[in-house]
């Protein structure tokens, strides 16, 4: 059985590894901050002491209910699944809150590690955990990516597409979708691109070039 010591140690050390994760996220002006990811820590600290605790009573007692204390943590990591969520917004086109959800997760589990008395392993997953906020963030930055944009034009019916399609792809930018709708009514269709793009392209210089289009009403660009 632990002693006193040992559990105001275990939840001590929690409390430290989930604040300095909680700390990062905190400065980047998160939704899970600080007192949320410590917090989460040391409730996963206390549900593995919880666990042990009942296995160590099963394990005395042979008449005692025997308790699996690993059901106990997977019932935590369950749980930590709907403050994840909770975590995650959708901002428009957007999906925001992933990274955070994550660190929640990871949090969870390294406070499971330091309530099982896996200290090196809890101390070793924060620091990687820091690692990949703080450093891979830096090289992400740098990395060449994917950029979707969602383009939404109303113009007249007898509009030529080749003409929106030139400007796009003079601007380097791929189709990569298109979707029409008609309005008989008003003699108006409706263009919703997806283009895609590798490099930086002024959303105005694009904006411009295609409300300059003869018979084009509106423009709307979003991603």
């Amino acid at each position: 059985m632990l002693s006193q010591t040992e559990i105001i140690f275990r939840l001590l050390l929690g409390a430290v590894l989930g604040g300095i994760i909680g700390f990062e996220r905190q400065v980047h002006g998160r939704q899970a901050g600080f007192r949320t990811q410590l917090l989460v820590c040391v409730a996963s600290v206390l549900v593995m002491i919880v666990s042990e605790y009942y296995h160590y009573l099963s394990y005395m007692n042979p008449s005692y209910v025997r308790v699996d204390p690993g059901r106990i943590a997977a019932g935590a990591i369950t749980g930590i699944g709907f403050i994840g969520a909770g975590a995650i917004l959708k901002m428009g086109i957007t999906i925001q809150g992933l990274t955070t959800a994550a660190c929640l997760w990871m949090v969870a589990a390294v406070g499971l590690a330091v309530g099982a008395g896996l200290y090196i392993a809890g101390v070793a997953a924060c620091a990687l955990t820091v690692f990949s906020l703080l450093v891979l963030r830096v090289i992400e930055r740098q990395m060449s990516r994917l950029v979707f944009k969602f383009i939404t034009i109303t113009a007249d019916e007898k509009i030529e597409d080749d003409k929106i399609k030139s400007i796009l792809k003079k601007q380097g930018s791929h189709i990569s979708k298109t979707d029409y709708e008609k309005d008989n009514s008003k003699g108006e269709i409706t263009y919703d691109i997806t283009i895609s793009l590798r490099h930086h392209v002024p959303m105005k210089s694009m904006l411009d070039e295609l409300s300059s289009i003869s018979g084009v009403k509106k423009v709307v660009i979003r991603g």
